[in-house]
């Protein structure tokens, strides 16, 4: 199946208020198209950060009561999921499509991943700063970024960091919005390239060790 974009509907999906609704559109309506995504974005992906990567789409097995607020298709280095490694996401919600980098808090490799974001903080701040729309989140689920990284100080978004290690559930999540009505009106092909140059941009957060 090709990947066919989002449309007003899919947005609509997350208007359902009951658990059993909202997780059957989602189930009937939204994952085959995150699946068509991930199978037109992970080759490139993979050509870009020159080793393999996979597709997980959200189940959200967990949920029995609340309807998930988002849904989304991750791409990691890791066959078995993608928690325990970076990685990158297209995440649906009401409002929006986000195109993120996360660390989260089941990271294997979060203190070293840390570390290396410090000894390399001076170029990998400066680029970051210069990518248009790019912000940050402080939660992964949030439609709305806490702050546009080029409108923070430097040594703000350096100390960013911090979220990763100052907790156990600690997380860094950078990306851009895209609000639904742009989505809608954006070629499925037109799409793909939006969010491959998302990722392409947050590569070197991608590819620190």
């Amino acid at each position: 199946m090709a990947f066919e974009g989002f449309s007003a509907r899919d947005f609509e999906v997350f208007a359902v208020p009951d658990f059993a609704g909202r997780m059957g559109k989602i189930r009937a309506q939204i994952q085959p198209k995150l699946l068509a995504l991930g199978e037109a974005l992970a080759p490139a992906l993979a050509g870009s950060v020159g080793r393999e990567v996979f597709a997980h789409v959200a189940k959200h097995m967990r949920r029995t009561v609340n309807p998930p607020e988002d849904t989304w298709v991750a791409f990691g280095p890791e066959r078995r999921g993608y928690k325990k490694a970076q990685h990158f996401k297209v995440a649906i919600s009401r409002h929006c499509v986000r195109l993120l980098f996360e660390v989260g808090p089941e990271y294997a490799e979060k203190v070293t991943w840390a570390a290396a974001w410090r000894r390399q903080a001076g170029s990998l701040v400066a680029a970051l700063r210069k990518i248009k729309g790019l912000g940050w989140y402080k939660n992964e689920h949030d439609e709305e970024p806490a702050a546009d990284l080029h409108e923070m100080a430097p040594e703000a978004v350096k100390a960013l960091v911090q979220e990763v290690t100052r907790r156990r559930d600690g997380q860094l999540v950078l990306g851009r919005r895209l609000a639904a009505a742009e989505v809608t009106r954006m070629r499925p092909a037109d799409f793909a390239r939006a969010a491959a140059t998302a990722f392409k941009d947050l590569l070197p957060l991608y590819r620190l060790r």
